[in-house]
């Protein structure tokens, strides 16, 4: 079990100990919990669910002889469920994005994630291939970054704040980040910079055109 007494407080928010010397913040943030809540929980397809169950209960019982006022009296007992289920997934969405923060320094990104035991997550600018970035019209996005090198990160212990299906070799992933393409701007500056290169804009797709496993820009490679 483990000893609350033994648990380290954050000498700044989101990092586990205080930055070396040379080392300086460039962003910190964390993501929009309604972002997760449809990207993550997938509370639209939950809500089409159980809209479509209603609908069938109804329709069949409709042609079953009941009267329509009767068959949809029967069927509200869904109506509930399916709010006790979307709010029990927004929710969790909402305790994640309050207990997740990315920071990005002038050398790594950290993630810091953990509703009940929080955990960091360091990941240096040399370990990171490349980062891409996918925008959606509220202007939230996800980061993904391709991790270098012989030792990888394991999915579970960044879910959600991994990329999807990428189970063999995770790619972490800053999710649901208000204000991305601001934020993968500092990125690829940060990781040309750690480089020695010029840096590169990211090419974001039009937000209309993205598909949730769209990845429309790279950032500047940071191999050391």
């Amino acid at each position: 079990m483990c000893d609350p007494d033994k648990i380290k407080p954050e000498p700044i928010p989101g990092l586990p100990e205080e930055l070396p010397k040379g080392e300086d913040i460039l962003w910190r943030g964390g993501p929009d919990w309604k972002s997760l809540a449809l990207h993550v929980f997938h509370v639209r397809a939950v809500s089409v669910y159980f809209a479509i169950l209603l609908a069938w209960q109804v329709t069949t019982g409709v042609y079953d002889g009941a009267a329509f006022n009767v068959a949809l009296a029967n069927s509200l007992h869904l109506i509930p469920m399916a709010a006790a289920a979307i709010g029990l997934l927004c929710l969790l969405a909402w305790l994640i994005a309050r207990a997740t923060i990315y920071t990005i320094t002038t050398d790594r990104v950290v993630i810091r994630s953990g509703v009940a035991l929080p955990k960091a997550i360091n990941i240096p600018f040399s370990r990171i291939g490349s980062a891409g970035v996918h925008l959606r019209k509220s202007g939230t996005g996800d980061i993904p970054l391709e991790i270098t090198g012989p030792d990888r990160a394991a999915y579970l212990p960044l879910w959600p704040s991994a990329r999807p299906w990428k189970l063999a070799n995770a790619e972490p992933m800053l999710r649901g980040v208000p204000e991305a393409a601001a934020c993968a701007d500092i990125l690829a500056k940060a990781l040309a910079a750690r480089a020695g290169q010029a840096a590169k804009r990211i090419e974001i797709a039009e937000p209309e055109t993205v598909r949730d496993d769209a990845m429309p820009g790279r950032a500047a490679a940071a191999s050391s």
